[in-house]
């Protein structure tokens, strides 16, 4: 299989290293990263100054690689449009694997998963990848990688809907203490909005982002529940964001007496 492998840490972050090396050595692996870290980047894309692209050694057994001055979903787009040939396209898009967890409606805001939702938009399966801990040493990444690598093979006769991405949370444990795989929906929010006041030496105000850790039932099928009850979370997300259930009810209160009749 020929996949194509970026993330939002940057192509020396450990996360990517680990998994470019779990799956090299049955796939022909290719990469297209960015150059720093571009952390919750969400969906943004570079419009207004030029993407520099430079060609590296390929690096841990891919085929090759390429960092950019771009975003992640830059890289995708960039990666898929201009960067690889026509027998170079991928069969599966991966972003990954983030350093720290992508759950419930911070996905939003996460370079990770739009990343991956680039790919799918460009109508390639997806999937995003997250290790659910704030440990980043290489080695921690190991397991993680070397799940992914069996759930590839695992899915390998599935076809991933249309519009529709994978986002992937393994927790930071060791895997005799993971509790299994759960497919799981979105969660609401893992943190509460809270902003702490503070003065810096100077006397000017400023701001620090302090939210503290909602809680959730424990047996709410959410992937944060499931992260929280040890348990791999796989959630099926899709960019299309029609509420099509209100349509007719919207269309009943807006439009009556001939008010959207123009």
């Amino acid at each position: 299989m020929k996949i194509l492998i970026s993330n939002d840490d940057g192509l020396l972050a450990n996360g990517i290293h680990a998994l470019i090396e779990a799956l090299a050595p049955k796939h022909d692996v290719y990469v297209v990263a960015p150059d720093r870290e571009r952390s919750a980047a969400g969906h943004s894309l570079t419009l207004h100054t030029p993407l520099r692209v430079e060609e590296v050694d390929p690096k841990y057994g891919a085929k090759r690689c390429w960092m950019t001055t771009g975003t992640p979903g830059d890289c995708v787009k960039l990666a898929i449009n201009a960067i690889l040939s026509e027998d170079e396209k991928p069969d599966l898009v991966i972003s990954g694997i983030n350093h720290g967890p992508n759950l419930g409606a911070d996905i939003l805001y996460s370079g990770t998963v739009s990343c991956a939702m680039e790919g799918a938009m460009m109508g390639y399966p997806s999937i995003a990848t997250s290790l659910a801990s704030m440990k980043s040493e290489y080695e921690d990444f190991k397991l993680t990688a070397k799940i992914i690598a069996e759930m590839i093979e695992k899915l390998s006769t599935y076809k991933i809907p249309p519009k529709t991405i994978l986002n992937i949370n393994v927790p930071g444990l060791e895997r005799d203490d993971i509790a299994g795989i759960a497919v799981t929906e979105l969660g609401s929010r893992m943190f509460t909005d809270e902003y702490e006041k503070r003065i810096d030496p100077r006397g000017k105000v400023y701001y620090w982002m302090a939210g503290e850790l909602i809680t959730e039932s424990a047996d709410a099928e959410t992937d944060i529940a499931a992260v929280r009850n040890n348990m791999i979370s796989v959630t099926p997300i899709t960019y299309e964001m029609t509420r099509l259930n209100i349509m007719q009810e919207l269309k009943q209160n807006l439009c009556s007496e001939d008010f959207c009749n123009w």
